[in-house]
């Protein structure tokens, strides 16, 4: 199991369901924990109900149907579906709300949801998604995505207060064509955790996203040095820019 989640984590994004798959053939007895532990490029479906899409995922997905974050709907339709508490469900409406908001302001479009169910500790977990797929607006990059999950587990409220662990993955996939330097595709994904007890006095809502921005800030430093900083360092080395090389040569 351990080697397994060491080669899903060096897949490429655009690869990781054909790797599953595979590994699901070779470790039927570790399914569950394959399943729970490997995440996926999300998809997206249109709710016919609001005319809105939604992200699909395990977080809300029962048997082989997926439930709507506007309607609270299964599709296909289940009559026995799992659906969170009213009080979960208001809070639901709420975090869709102000995450698409939060959407809009940090990646100017892409699609959204927010997805929360009661946890068997008297708490909850709520799971923020983010997808923005796209071409670069400068004209550099052919086609790219972005994929953010962020799985928050919130305890019983004691004292005023209530500890969160943050569990988040980020996967970047881009692709680049041009004359100049050709085709070129750069991938991969990143993963973090941050644990806070807070004080729920502003809301659960409000420290939920306090730390989804902190860690969506990290995040992106650590694709900016890792992926980008990495790949131009080793790039520039073994291909110098034309600038790079004019500068190398001798004098005649």
């Amino acid at each position: 199991m351990e080697a397994a989640m060491d080669l899903m984590r060096r897949m490429p994004p655009g690869r990781a369901e054909t790797a599953l798959n595979a590994l699901l053939s070779l470790l039927p007895d570790h399914s569950l924990d394959l399943l729970s532990q490997v995440d996926l490029p999300l998809q997206v479906c249109m709710d016919k109900e609001s005319l809105k899409e939604y992200i699909l995922c395990e977080y809300n997905r029962d048997a082989d149907s997926y439930r709507s974050p506007w309607s609270n709907k299964y599709d296909p339709p289940l009559e026995d579906g799992t659906v969170p508490s009213e009080e979960m469900r208001n809070l639901e409406v709420e975090a869709n709300e102000v995450f698409s908001v939060y959407r809009d302001q940090y990646y100017e479009g892409g699609i959204s949801s927010v997805y929360i169910w009661e946890d068997e500790d008297e708490g909850f977990i709520a799971c923020f998604l983010i997808k923005k797929d796209g071409q670069g607006k400068r004209g550099h990059m052919q086609i790219g995505s972005w994929d953010a999950i962020h799985v928050i587990q919130v305890g019983p409220e004691e004292e005023g207060a209530a500890h969160y662990c943050l569990n988040s993955t980020v996967m970047l996939s881009l692709t680049t064509d041009n004359k100049q330097s050709g085709t070129f595709n750069l991938s991969g994904s990143i993963r973090r955790q941050m644990s806070m007890t807070l004080a729920v006095a502003d809301g659960h809502l409000v420290n939920m996203g306090r730390m989804i921005e902190e860690m969506e800030g990290k995040l992106r430093n650590s694709l900016d040095q890792v992926y980008f900083g990495k790949t131009r360092e080793m790039v520039c080395t073994l291909r110098p820019p034309p600038e790079v090389l004019n500068m190398r040569l001798p004098d005649s």
